[in-house]
């Protein structure tokens, strides 16, 4: 497999289906919120979605009606709140029901690394003491066969697709990541298809690295450029986060008829090249 070039709307269309597992990836910097917004646009529906930090971009996804499950290890709008459409969801099955299960961040972690090991579960220390095991089925204690110790051990997350936005993609189908990055990499080594936008396609990355070179070219589906495509999370070297949006977000998740009305002006009617203008506002 070697990644193909297209437009958003094809890379959506052509890899993402209703019921799939996404994970749409990026930690606080880099989060696909383009892509995000096409998968609403193209009215897929009964996803499970897969984040570690689930945020605005989720918060929209769900009240869009796009989801029927959230796997996650912290969910909130960082440093503004809660995030009232997924609670929304979950706590009154408005605009569908929504189904949770909730994990730690290491287990989330070494989720995505056992999924991109081809490996069933993945096996670590942690969740002693803690009482997320009460609540979630998908915990489970093991007993290592060397030592004696118990171990815990979650299911591995194997996506159908995973999303995630990098700063440039060379004419070979290479993506390159600089600044902070999350478990992007491991995300994508672990699904069976990968969207990655970026926001720009370059000849070559000239002097960089080689070993910023985190996704080579036979490990993506489909490249798509969308400059600006984080916003309103950032993107080192292009634009800076918005933080004036994730404060107006919470006004405008909180009532749905508010909700309704942004999702239809800002999503259903707006389209990627709407996100090349947040990035000009929001350089620096």
């Amino acid at each position: 497999m070697v990644a193909r070039f297209m437009s958003l709307k094809e890379a959506v269309a052509s890899c993402v289906k209703d019921g799939d597992t996404i994970s749409m990836e990026g930690f606080t910097h880099l989060i696909p919120h383009a892509a995000g917004h096409e998968i609403i646009r193209q009215g897929i529906k009964n996803l499970t979605l897969v984040r570690m930090t689930p945020d605005v971009i989720y918060d929209q996804l769900i009240g869009a009606g796009c989801a029927k499950k959230l796997i996650f290890s912290w969910g909130g709008n960082p440093g503004v709140g809660s995030l009232h459409r997924l609670r929304d969801a979950y706590e009154k099955s408005w605009p569908t029901k929504l189904e949770i299960e909730e994990h730690s961040h290491a287990a989330m972690a070494n989720a995505y690394d056992a999924g991109a090991a081809g490996l069933p579960c993945a096996v670590f220390k942690g969740y002693r003491g803690a009482e997320l095991p009460r609540v979630n089925p998908n915990i489970k204690f093991i007993e290592c066969p060397f030592t004696g110790e118990s171990l815990a051990a979650v299911p591995a997350i194997r996506p159908d697709v995973t999303v995630v936005h990098a700063q440039k993609a060379n004419k070979k189908g290479d993506v390159l990541f600089e600044g902070i990055v999350g478990v992007q990499k491991e995300a994508v080594l672990a699904a069976k298809k990968s969207i990655i936008t970026v926001e720009e396609i370059v000849d070559d990355f000239g002097d960089i690295s080689p070993n910023a070179v985190m996704l080579p070219n036979w490990a993506v589906t489909a490249i798509v450029e969308v400059p600006g495509g984080a916003h309103p999370s950032y993107a080192q070297g292009y634009y800076k986060r918005d933080n004036a949006f994730y404060k107006a977000w919470d006004p405008i998740a909180r009532d749905r008829e508010t909700f309704q009305a942004w999702l239809e002006e800002h999503v259903i009617n707006g389209g990627p090249e709407d996100f090349a203008a947040k990035r000009e506002a929001n350089k620096g």
